[in-house]
């Protein structure tokens, strides 16, 4: 499979270390795309939201999917919760850290709450440095709860021990239970009742994308390509050139074909240490009439910029990975999918805090189906 990519093969847009509370509101599709957007969820549909609880962190997506994040009060590591929507959600508890030593985390990990303690089997994977182990599922849903009553938590594993802050803990997943309407039911994380499972919305609907059918891409997506002067010739671009000026990211143009009659171009604007930002074009046959790609957020927030991105002219994407940090530990991951008329956003995980946490593992924040 060809691929078209930037420094990294995942999708993110930049979201800043220690961000605080935030808001996001995707009720529907993002903004203007609800045309290339099949079987939409309905306007009722669940927001795509970040919330702030003391320490802890907690993330909903558009589908009522939820996950909760606490972090090591000393040293790098979290515990995360995750409760999937409906009646029969599941729910995990997975946890990791980045011992000192340097090795990476491999093995199990115990958890020690309130001087009870529990096992995490390690999860496969290449999370390295960054390791993750998980709590076994017939515990998970007990755990969480006495992790939300909890008073110490500490993770050991490699030979090390880090502490857990539980400050906010209880918060976060009373919210999530009201986000999901469990409030005062059987299944309920914190503040449980005597309502049946019965009771309990399922999952929102998620919104169908279907990509356009995959076309040849004879003569596109060679290295040192330059761009159709009526590309060059927009200001927008020019500034782009002139911004990254003579460096060796420069060259990193990029171009696909989406239809007999439609040109995709990726114009090199910034580069750092480990981020590198395109502008992305849709453009006639030879790089005529420009105009730029929208790319949506979750949040409804669009432009033509990614960071890391790249396109995939097989499954008709084009994703990015913004990293917050060199380890890629934080930050935003998206995809967007040519439908035949438009980008559309197809998913989208975040994680604001540089806690590290592996991207395997970072909250959803819009998905489709």
């Amino acid at each position: 499979m060809r691929y078209l990519g930037g420094a990294c093969l995942a999708a993110m847009a930049l979201t800043a270390c220690g961000q605080e509370d935030q808001t996001a509101a995707a009720a529907a599709p993002p903004p203007g795309q609800a045309a290339a957007v099949q079987n939409a969820a309905p306007a009722a549909a669940a927001r795509s939201e970040n919330r702030a609880f003391r320490d802890w962190r907690a993330t909903c997506d558009n589908t009522n999917d939820c996950v909760a994040f606490g972090p090591a009060s000393e040293g790098t590591g979290w515990v995360r919760v995750g409760s999937a929507p409906g009646p029969d959600g599941a729910r995990t508890v997975t946890v990791g850290f980045w011992p000192s030593g340097g090795d990476g985390l491999t093995g199990s990990v115990t958890l020690t709450l309130d001087g009870r303690r529990h096992v995490a089997a390690a999860i496969a994977g290449d999370h390295d440095p960054l390791g993750a182990a998980e709590v076994r599922p017939a515990d998970a849903a007990a755990l969480a709860s006495a992790l939300a009553a909890g008073q110490t938590l500490t993770l050991a594993g490699a030979g090390e021990t880090v502490p857990i802050s539980l400050s906010g803990a209880a918060a976060a997943m009373l919210w999530i239970d009201e986000r999901q309407g469990r409030l005062d039911t059987t299944t309920a994380l914190v503040r449980k009742g005597t309502r049946p499972a019965s009771s309990v919305p399922g999952a929102a609907p998620a919104p169908q994308v279907i990509p356009a059918p995959p076309i040849a891409q004879t003569g596109f997506g060679d290295t040192g390509q330059t761009l159709p002067a009526a590309l060059e010739a927009v200001a927008a671009v020019k500034a782009c050139r002139a911004e990254i000026g003579e460096t060796a990211m420069g060259d990193q143009i990029m171009s696909a074909r989406l239809d007999a009659s439609t040109e995709l171009w990726a114009v090199p604007c910034f580069a750092g240490a480990y981020n590198i930002g395109h502008d992305w074009y849709l453009t006639g046959p030879g790089g005529r009439n420009p105009r730029a790609v929208s790319l949506a957020s979750a949040t409804g927030e669009s432009g033509p910029g990614t960071i890391n991105g790249g396109y995939d002219p097989e499954t008709r994407t084009i994703s990015a990975f913004s990293k917050g940090r060199g380890i890629g530990d934080c930050g935003t991951a998206s995809t967007w999918t040519w439908t035949g008329s438009a980008f559309v956003l197809s998913a989208e995980s975040s994680m604001g805090e540089c806690w590290g946490v592996p991207a395997d593992f970072w909250p959803t924040t819009w998905r489709t189906r």
